[in-house]
């Protein structure tokens, strides 16, 4: 029983995660054609990327001061 179990919620994650993904890009798509400003969808996308960057590399930061604060031995490869 347990051999299956990862196998059909890791597919079942990809199969709502890449439903999820297809929706959000063509609805990102329609409204980039309706409006058809693509400076400022860029624009937009480039700021949503840098924030994601951003929040990812604190994310990171904040997790390494954690684990040495708590004693982690963290060493860089």
């Amino acid at each position: 029983m347990m051999e299956w179990t990862p196998i059909v919620f890791v597919t079942f994650k990809a199969l709502v995660l890449g439903t999820g993904m297809f929706f959000a890009i063509k609805w990102h798509y329609d409204q980039g054609k309706k409006e058809k400003e693509k400076r400022a969808l860029l624009r937009t996308g480039g700021k949503v990327a840098a924030v994601f960057v951003l929040a990812l590399l604190g994310l990171g930061f904040i997790t390494f001061v954690l684990a040495r604060k708590l004693g982690l031995d963290l060493p860089f490869p």
